[in-house]
């Protein structure tokens, strides 16, 4: 019974998928994480929080992760939107601790820009792979 459903769920999500899955996890916790305890050094982020609160940017990111798990369940090439999701909501953080180590405000801020984009590269080069065809159903005995 456990196979038959690991199978099936490996067999819906496919591979693009799995990653909008686990990225939405991700960005759900990191997301909940802002709202319920904020971070406690906020140097890198204070060219974010001159538009909004933390907790707003935590939203955002709860967001974020809620469409990629949305999306994860549509079908190939129209999963797009997840993707999306997914790069959109890492930019401006991004683009917040590069300008923050920049201007001196916060001197380790390149190393979270550098890390914030390591960690979406893998979701880009997803997004432009196709999902590979189905197999044909193993004959019983089934694998798991």
């Amino acid at each position: 019974m456990r196979c038959a459903l690991l199978r099936r769920l490996r067999r819906q999500l496919g591979r693009r998928g799995t990653i909008l899955s686990c990225y939405g996890i991700v960005w759900l916790l990191i997301g909940w994480g802002q709202i319920v305890v904020p971070q406690p050094d906020q140097r890198g982020l204070q060219v974010l929080l001159a538009l909004w609160p933390l907790y707003v940017w935590g939203w955002c990111w709860v967001t974020a992760g809620l469409i990629a798990l949305v999306c994860a369940w549509a079908p190939p090439g129209r999963d797009a939107a997840g993707f999306v999701a997914l790069v959109l909501i890492v930019v401006p953080w991004m683009a917040s601790y590069l300008t923050s180590w920049l201007l001196g405000v916060y001197p380790r801020g390149w190393a979270a820009a550098a890390v914030w984009t390591a960690i979406t590269v893998p979701a880009l080069v997803v997004a432009g792979w196709p999902e590979p065809p189905r197999r044909k159903r193993a004959e019983p005995p089934y694998e798991c």
